[in-house]
């Protein structure tokens, strides 16, 4: 079975595959936030960096076919948090 055959487009699955990514990145970073041993907190941090990589992957692809849109923060939203998390502000 196809995902053509279940109703399913090619815009349907990414946004899909992006929303897995967002879960598994999710599960990982707490699990390496909340590991006792060094090594297997860096096998977690690891795997978390890949995940971040497809996860930037399907966005991408998605952003390029107009499936997942952005929309450009204006200077001054920008400047205003700058400011809040620079010291001093």
């Amino acid at each position: 079975m196809t995902t053509q055959s279940i109703g399913l487009g090619d815009k349907e699955v990414v946004n899909d595959f992006i929303v897995s990514q967002k879960t598994l990145s999710s599960a990982y970073n707490t699990f390496a936030g909340e590991c006792v041993n060094e090594q297997l907190r860096n096998e977690f941090l690891n795997i978390l960096k890949e995940e971040h990589c497809i996860q930037a992957e399907l966005f991408n692809e998605a952003n390029s076919r107009g499936w997942y849109t952005t929309k450009q923060a204006p200077a001054t939203e920008i400047s205003q948090v700058r400011t809040k998390y620079t010291a001093g502000g």
